[in-house]
């Protein structure tokens, strides 16, 4: 079996053309390719599979094995997948595991447009929104020192997180006019990653509510550089865009 390995901003992936939908779905083989040890390496595993009404299906599983919520970084890097593949030109709508997105291919970014956020629990501790994955998101002001796996750790298994299935965490420092840092305890990786799309996606949001932050927010993350554009209504969030580069790594067979 052939694989790809892409990543955006250091978030990285097995990647599988299933058009044929042969691949052997399993947890226990799943997390096995993703080892960074004793397989490929990866944050996750994506599948494109063909389907009805849209250029493909985006199939997203956890370094862990089990089947995941949606991935920003991964989208991105599946609509590259799909492109490099001659399956799509410069714009695409593809179905994932949270419905419809859009995406448009440029030279060196992919904009992947978000689904729509209407909803912002807000307490002066945290913010706690769903993206296409769920996202705490917390504000401090030395970033670089913060235990992100100890901490991330304890609030993604407390509650009320855990009874919803836990939760990613985001801890953010603002670093300028519409501009953040950010670093990300994942679930499903169960530790940090380089980078979080749908955590980034929270974060700028969270910025707006909190501090105003205009439409367009630059933000930081361990793996390189990301952007948000997005627009306020009066029920919340829409047209969320989620900007960054998607790289082809390297290509292989199992």
């Amino acid at each position: 079996m052939k694989f790809y390995k892409y990543q955006g901003t250091g978030n990285d992936f097995v990647v599988i053309d299933d058009r044929e939908e042969i691949f052997p779905i399993s947890q226990e083989y799943i997390a096995h390719l993703c080892h960074r040890r004793f397989g490929i390496g990866a944050d996750g595993l994506m599948l494109l599979q063909n389907t009805e009404g849209y250029d493909f299906r985006m199939v997203y599983f956890n370094a862990d094995g089990t089947e995941g919520s949606m991935c920003g970084n991964g989208g991105r890097c599946l609509v590259r997948f799909a492109h490099d593949l001659g399956i799509i030109g410069d714009s695409t709508t593809f179905i994932a595991v949270d419905g419809e997105h859009e995406a448009k291919i440029m030279s060196d970014v992919i904009a992947l447009k978000m689904i729509d956020v209407n909803q912002i629990e807000r307490t002066e501790k945290y913010d706690f929104m769903d993206t296409g994955s769920p996202h705490y998101v917390t504000y401090t002001d030395d970033l670089q020192n913060v235990d992100i796996y100890t901490q991330g750790k304890k609030i993604r298994y407390n509650e009320p997180f855990v009874s919803r299935g836990g939760t990613n965490v985001n801890f953010v420092e603002v670093v300028g006019d519409n501009k953040l840092e950010v670093r990300t305890y994942e679930r499903g990786v169960e530790d940090e990653t380089y980078a979080c799309g749908t955590g980034a996606t929270a974060c700028a949001l969270s910025a707006n509510a909190r501090f105003g932050f205009e439409k367009s927010v630059d933000i930081k993350v361990v793996g390189g550089n990301l952007r948000v554009e997005f627009d306020r209504s009066e029920t919340g969030y829409e047209n969320i865009f989620l900007i960054g580069p998607a790289v082809r790594v390297f290509e292989g067979e199992i």
